[in-house]
């Protein structure tokens, strides 16, 4: 196949050098698209390594949200760039080569032009990144200073390889990224996260697996494949990892997941963390917990609304990335670091507001318990007049617990838990706790999310892994061990601690918050979600499919713990 016109103007402002070789450890060779300005110079390295194919087209590979996003943002592809290079999840190389930066995309071991067994997240992978980084220090158009940024798998990746310490990585901006592979990708609470690691295999790491000669995606600069030569299947199947598969045989947080998780206290470089509200189950909680964890002496937290993919591309935030990286890859004095450590997109039912802060949670928080009435449905501040109890089948619709409407408008924003006292007619039982927004007609607020509209936030957790761990737990961030199953007796009654992933929202006068309790993913009418935990294999029907009662009042107080934040101005 020959080559494609490129737009007029792609190649005006910057050189494109494809397909060019990186070494690694282990003597393998992987493939990388680098684009540096066209003036002679040592310039900073804005970096990313993952398994979506270097050469694969936004628009052609993700259709949808690139139509989304134009939508969005319809100057994409104009004012300075032509989208020519633009890849998923990674910046575009004409809004950055002018401002003097080289961008380097790698394609990880297995995918893409760079051969190998493709195994997402593994060690090996991450050993990979660290000599891509050594070896993009070291070229003659390097300042040798490089920077990590990328969405998502190029977030995670961020986190895993700066635990590494590479001498010439100087900063990181993981952008909507998972740190901990158990809780925040694979499992919820101890629950398989089976809707998005499934579909997720064969839809964005299979047809970009090196060699494979069913991959739709073409280069649309020689319109041959963006998976290089095609191999047999016997070769592909042998060539790659069964990632849902190992993620179902590795049930608890055993060494396998460890391994695959960031070991935060050794990152010390520079770090922007950016995180998404509307990604519960995926791209919220490692973006908190990573800033939190951190070795870092210089960290900021970001949290931003909208879709998984628009806040990065849009000019306010893409300046924001580009003042972290002058500051930390260039050495400008720009004023970023007397920038507060946080900086907060504080939801409302009609849009967000942005607001500084000094930390996280909130220092002015005033926690405040929501107590579970079974014999009114309701939640509030008042102690239920008796001990009651409500059963619901836990494959059905769970029940309802609702505020009275808010007399006055309140904000809540950071983490928040709940404690649940539970019994069951089976051995074990799963919780989904979602907590919902409804105006003053009882209409839901759905909130633009990462993937999907979203509530105001929701929590996961399996009662046999209620076990906590009593050294990182908190009455607002229960942290669960995750390292035996405790089967339960039926009929007996245990206290539960959920976890809630954290949340920013201002609820107005008239409105009311539904905390919902069920056995299974809380669904909009008419709208299947994607991140779902629907394994049977994970949830047998006879075990999970019982019937589970919820005890409250009395010595059974349930309730919802909420980080109400005062109306004063901040400090």
């Amino acid at each position: 196949m020959g080559e494609t016109a490129k737009p007029e103007g792609a190649d005006d402002h910057l050189i494109f050098d494809k397909d060019v070789p990186v070494p690694v450890s282990d003597g393998l060779v992987l493939r990388a698209n680098v684009f540096r300005p066209k003036a002679p110079g040592r310039y900073p390295v804005v970096m990313a390594m993952g398994i979506y194919g270097k050469d694969a087209h936004f628009g052609d590979a993700f259709k949808a949200q690139w139509d989304n996003l134009l939508r969005i943002y319809p100057d994409l592809c104009a004012n300075g760039s032509t989208g020519h290079y633009l890849r998923w999840e990674n910046v575009d190389p004409e809004r950055w080569v002018p401002d003097g930066y080289v961008v380097v995309t790698v394609d990880s071991r297995g995918s893409g032009k760079s051969p190998g067994y493709l195994d997402p997240f593994s060690p090996r992978e991450t050993a990979d990144f660290h000599d891509a980084i050594e070896w993009a220090g070291e070229q003659p158009w390097s300042n040798g200073k490089v920077g990590l940024l990328g969405i998502s798998y190029f977030a995670i990746k961020q986190w895993q390889v700066a635990a590494l310490r590479p001498p010439h990585l100087a900063a990181i901006i993981p952008w909507e990224g998972a740190n901990d592979f158990y809780r925040d990708w694979s499992h919820h609470g101890g629950i398989f996260s089976a809707g998005f690691p499934t579909a997720w295999w064969p839809r964005q790491a299979l047809v970009n697996q090196h060699g494979s000669g069913d991959s739709t995606y073409r280069d649309r600069d020689t319109g041959e494949r963006t998976t290089g030569p095609a191999l047999s299947k016997a070769m592909l199947d042998g060539s790659r990892a069964g990632h849902p598969a190992d993620l179902l045989t590795h049930p608890l947080d055993d060494a396998w997941h460890r391994e695959r998780s960031a070991d935060l206290a050794r990152i010390d470089v520079p770090l922007l963390s950016a995180g998404n509200w509307g990604g519960p189950g995926l791209h919220l909680r490692g973006n908190i917990n990573g800033f939190l964890g951190v070795g870092s002496k210089q960290k900021w937290l970001s949290m931003h609304v909208g879709t998984h993919y628009d806040s990065f591309y849009l000019p306010p935030y893409v300046a924001m990335q580009k003042r972290f990286f002058d500051r930390f890859l260039k050495g400008e004095d720009n004023g970023w670091d007397a920038m507060p450590p946080v900086r907060l997109e504080v939801r409302r039912p009609d849009g967000a507001s942005e607001r500084f802060e000094q930390e996280w949670p909130l220092a002015r928080t005033v926690w405040t318990p929501l107590l579970l009435d079974a014999s009114a449905l309701s939640l509030s501040t008042a102690t239920p007049a008796a001990s009651g109890r409500a059963s619901f089948e836990a494959l059905g619709e769970g029940l309802h617990f609702s505020t009275a409407p808010f007399a006055e408008e309140q904000e809540f924003t950071g983490p928040l838990a709940a404690k649940l006292f539970v019994s069951s007619t089976t051995a074990d039982a799963d919780l989904f706790v979602t907590l919902r927004l409804l105006d003053p007609e009882g209409a839901e607020v759905r909130f633009v999310g990462a993937h999907e509209p979203v509530p105001v936030a929701r929590g996961w957790l399996r009662a046999s892994h209620r076990k906590l761990d009593p050294a990182r737990s908190t009455p607002a961030r229960p942290w669960h061990s995750h390292d035996e199953v405790q089967k339960l007796t039926p009929g007996e009654i245990y206290e539960l601690d959920v976890e809630i992933w954290p949340t920013s929202v201002v609820v107005p006068a008239g409105y009311r918050l539904v905390l919902t309790v069920a056995g299974r993913d809380f669904q909009y009418e008419g709208l299947p979600g994607r991140l779902l935990h629907d394994n049977p294999q994970d949830r047998d029907p006879v075990e999970f499919g019982g019937t589970t009662t919820l005890h409250t009042g009395g010595a059974h107080a349930s309730h919802l713990l909420l980080p109400a934040i005062p109306s004063a101005t901040p400090r």
